[in-house]
């Protein structure tokens, strides 16, 4: 996240859209975009896409985020493609350990999380709580500027 420093606000005076990317747009990239909106929405703008996309947001992750937020992403987000997001300044994948596409940007940086899917509220919780940690430092960084 050191890089970041050298981001230059936007001299338009709008604020950085961050793009949360992984594969199926339905879960790490989710809760990334629903936590960024909720916790530093008044730094950044918050997107998430995929490579490719599924039905509908991992139901784990629906249920978890609003136990422990209040969130109810449901209402707020659908899963959506790259293309279906503006571009962004900032590209933050989530460590699905594939290749992304080339996205332009301004700042890359990749935050290697392992996908809950499939496991236990144990390691979904500490995956949500990771990913808060990681907006509460990205959005820190980008105050800073």
């Amino acid at each position: 996240m050191s890089e970041i420093k050298k981001l230059k606000p936007d001299p338009s005076g709008r604020k950085p859209r961050v793009g949360f990317i992984c594969v199926h747009n339905a879960c790490r990239s989710q809760i990334a975009e629903a936590l960024g909106k909720h916790l530093a929405g008044d730094v950044f703008e918050s997107y998430s896409a995929g490579t490719h996309i599924k039905d509908q947001i991992n139901q784990d992750a629906l249920r978890m985020m609003k136990e422990i937020y209040g969130i109810d992403m449901e209402q707020t987000q659908s899963s959506k493609l790259l293309s279906d997001i503006p571009e962004p300044d900032i590209v933050i994948t989530m460590g699905c350990n594939v290749d992304c596409p080339h996205l332009p940007c301004r700042y890359r940086e990749d935050w290697g999380l392992d996908d809950p899917s499939g496991k236990g509220d144990d390691v979904f919780s500490r995956t949500i709580k990771t990913i808060e940690g990681k907006i509460l430092e990205l959005k820190d960084a980008l105050k800073r500027n």
